[in-house]
């Protein structure tokens, strides 16, 4: 379990890295709004963290089952992660400044979605 948590976390790392890249460019360079560019972000991040944790987390092989029940997963997770950094900025902002309430937030969400991501994944969605 300790490999496939560093696998995971790296996995996360890489797969933010390209939400965020998707999310800019399409925000910035292409003209979307926020939201519709925050859209193509988690799916490209979504897609990446997918391959990543299949072919090297948990070194499972391909299935469109699998790959389904990650994007319901990654759905909840998702909608569970924007509702906690919203209650966590809105919580925070008022005794902190708004960078600190926003990367507080974002710590906080992120890591609880992380967590319960990793446990629904080894647990049930790629299970040996």
């Amino acid at each position: 379990m300790k490999t496939q948590g560093f696998r995971f976390i790296i996995s996360g790392l890489v797969s933010a890295v390209v939400d965020w890249g998707f999310t800019a460019l399409t925000q910035f360079l292409f003209g979307f709004s926020a939201g519709k560019a925050r859209l193509v972000g988690f799916i490209f991040g979504t897609i990446t963290a997918y391959a990543i944790n299949r072919r090297w987390t948990f070194q499972a092989d391909h299935s469109w089952k699998r790959l389904i029940y990650v994007a319901i997963l990654y759905t909840i997770t998702g909608w569970l992660n924007m509702t906690l950094y919203a209650w966590g900025f809105h919580l925070l902002e008022p005794s902190v400044p708004r960078l600190a309430a926003s990367i507080g937030a974002f710590v906080f969400a992120q890591g609880i979605a992380t967590v319960l991501n990793f446990f629904a994944q080894r647990m049930f969605i790629f299970k040996a």
